[in-house]
């Protein structure tokens, strides 16, 4: 439930709505926005008489709210949330948040180079994974730790924040102090000790859609976060798996209009992983701009067919310089900037 506060409440009508929604039995979530204030029940609210509420002075309105996630719903918090990611670089506003890199660790020289070459042309952030979860036990791992050094040092290269993926709570000590960004994968959406840990972080969290999780799904994972007090997450739709077999996954760009109306979150998309063939990231990257993605993370390798992990995938420098024109020129006939 939350109730709605009319423009111009005093304070002792704000503190006398609370504390009738307190004695429901419910906590109550204070949201400011830049029109209203709104207050959020927290718990069960079937204790508390809406017809009540609705007499109090200062109240406009009450509403039910049937969704099962509460902190993650725009009824709670009716404007965007903008997540800062470093210094000067966020995402969630006007301007478009572009993370570019290998899916890869694979050497120092490899990662400062394309750090140096995706800064170059636009990019915000540097993508690179040094934990890599892999469906065979025989495929590339990833550097592991000596991944996240040579991240480090290309990040005091370009000065590009680092986004990697984490995938052991035992590690979050160490991502927390080496990393900007803290990529939750597919494979881990609903890993819930792991999402309740990173609630306690202050850290920006990417969570990535499941492979075949609904929306709702998707929105209580990022609850979880929430609920433990982190409310720097960013969601990332990457495609999800249907009967369709020439994509890697199918890209549900439906799903970046849809959680943008139930949710306050941004919402980045990949279309690299979405796609899993590099011929089709420039097009699917455009059209995730129009439907109004908060951000784009791609896949970019100075020499895919050599790569490590995931070359079919990935992109070179010169067409990633391409793409950003053209994602510059969508962005601006849909109201946002790179």
């Amino acid at each position: 439930m939350v109730v709605i506060m009319k423009p111009g409440y005093s304070r002792e009508e704000l503190d006398h709505a609370i504390r009738e929604m307190e004695r429901g039995g419910v906590n109550v979530m204070i949201s400011r926005g830049t029109e209203t204030t709104i207050l959020g029940a927290e718990g069960n609210a079937q204790g508390i008489d809406i017809e009540k509420m609705e007499s109090l002075p200062g109240v406009e309105r009450v509403m039910r709210v049937t969704e099962p996630y509460k902190k993650a719903n725009r009824k709670y918090h009716p404007d965007d949330t903008v997540v800062e990611i470093a210094p000067g670089v966020t995402v969630g506003g006007k301007k478009l948040l572009v993370a570019a890199g290998p899916c890869s660790v694979e050497s120092e020289e490899q990662i400062t180079a394309i750090a140096r070459s995706v800064q170059g042309t636009g990019a915000q952030a540097l993508r690179g994974g040094a934990f890599k979860p892999r469906t065979s036990p025989y495929a590339f791992q990833g550097m592991g730790y000596e991944g996240l050094d040579l991240l480090e040092k290309a990040r005091m290269a370009t000065g590009l924040p680092v986004v990697t993926e984490l995938m052991n709570t035992d590690d979050i000590d160490y991502f927390v102090e080496h990393v900007d960004v803290i990529q939750v994968g597919a494979r881990n959406m609903q890993n819930f000790d792991l999402l309740k840990r990173l609630g306690k972080v202050d850290k920006p969290i990417l969570l990535k859609r499941g492979l075949s999780n609904t929306i709702e799904e998707w929105l209580m994972s990022a609850e979880y976060i929430l609920a433990g007090g982190n409310e720097r997450v960013i969601l990332c739709e990457r495609g999800i798996r249907t009967f369709e077999t020439f994509t890697r996954n199918t890209l549900d760009l439906s799903a970046v209009l849809a959680v943008k109306r139930q949710s306050h979150l941004p919402v980045m998309v990949d279309p690299s992983h979405a796609s899993g063939q590099a011929w089709m990231v420039e097009r699917m990257s455009l059209a995730a701009v129009a439907a109004g993605c908060d951000g784009l993370i791609i896949e970019v390798h100075n020499d895919p067919i050599h790569a490590l992990c995931d070359g079919q995938q990935s992109i070179t420098p010169d067409q990633f310089q391409s793409l950003m024109a053209k994602v510059g020129a969508v962005a601006e006939c849909v109201g946002r900037e790179i």
